[in-house]
């Protein structure tokens, strides 16, 4: 496992909600105070919330939460309940006589275990909020990555269990973390060695399969189904980022997935990263320095994940196979 969280970026505070009658649920990133936001989306697939208003030439400039949700698009409601705790807690954009919390999200599809109807809601968002602590979150197969799934090119049937995994990187006065739900149609792979760590497995489930290498030779995937997958999560610096850095970081940190899941970016996945600038170290950073970090943090975190995911019927862990 590597070391480091999202939280070693200070004024952000994660939690976790996962419900109890299915494996799903979200997770919340809560920086009440403001903190500069960007966005990348890559995945072709996406379930969004609030990313329009991220662009740079749009006028919000910061935002007090960004929500991770599993559930598909039903999961996006869990956003009311964070809106409302932050509401209840007087943070949010003034616009008159109300502060409007700003609460971008993104979710994955978690809809194949078990009971389809129960997914994260508003409840659930304000229960992740409740929750939440500025310490290392726990990891694996808890909040938006519960029902998490990775290595599903070949089918469901034939996957491995993902999760939610975070890590991050300091380089002199500036820290980059990231925080990712990894729900992806390729494998896991170790990026030192290549290895698949968490991935698609043989016809018989027993090994690690190689989702590329078997791709490469000829064998077909499954039917894929639009939505089916998708990774999403948080890269966080306490850099001073404009708005405009903050989507480039976004933008940077996905060749952190790129270096850890093999194929990704695909048709049926709906990546999606967020960045989040908070400035707390008062150093504007290197673009350059910055986004190496990120990419770096963002496959780390990704390798955490599944590390520390535990498996379910029918969708063994890599501690367990």
């Amino acid at each position: 496992m590597f070391p480091g969280s999202l939280c070693d970026v200070a004024g952000l505070a994660v939690g976790h909600h996962t419900e109890q009658a299915r494996a799903t649920g979200c997770t919340v990133v809560l920086c009440p105070q403001g903190a500069v936001c960007g966005v990348d989306v890559r995945g072709a697939a996406p379930g969004t919330r609030e990313t329009d208003l991220l662009r740079p030439d749009n006028l919000v400039e910061q935002v007090h939460a960004v929500l991770l949700s599993g559930g598909s698009a039903f999961g996006l409601d869990a956003a009311g309940g964070v809106m409302r705790w932050l509401d209840e807690h007087g943070h949010g954009f003034p616009v008159g006589p109300a502060r409007v919390p700003i609460v971008p999200a993104a979710v994955l599809f978690d809809l194949w275990i078990g009971d389809a109807r129960i997914r994260p809601g508003a409840d659930s968002g304000f229960a992740a909020c409740t929750a939440a602590r500025s310490a290392p979150p726990a990891q694996g197969s808890v909040g938006a990555g519960a029902g998490a799934a990775v290595g599903k090119l070949f089918g469901i049937e034939r996957a491995m269990k993902g999760g939610i995994g975070t890590a991050s990187v300091r380089v002199g006065a500036v820290t980059v973390a990231a925080l990712i739900a990894v729900n992806a149609i390729g494998d896991v792979v170790d990026t030192r060695t290549g290895a698949v760590i968490a991935g698609a497995r043989t016809a018989d489930g027993r090994q690690r399969l190689d989702s590329m290498a078997a791709l490469l030779r000829g064998e077909l995937p499954a039917r894929a189904l639009a939505g089916m997958a998708t990774t999403i999560g948080v890269v966080a610096t306490d850099a001073a980022l404009t708005k405009a850095q903050a989507s480039k970081l976004a933008t940077m940190a996905h060749d952190g997935l790129a270096h850890s899941i093999r194929p990704v970016h695909t048709m049926t996945d709906g990546d999606t990263l967020f960045a989040l600038a908070t400035g707390a170290s008062g150093k504007p950073g290197d673009m350059t320095v910055l986004g190496a970090m990120a990419a770096e943090a963002t496959a780390r975190a990704v390798l955490n994940a599944v590390h520390a995911a535990s498996g379910l019927p029918g969708l063994p862990s890599a501690r367990e196979l």
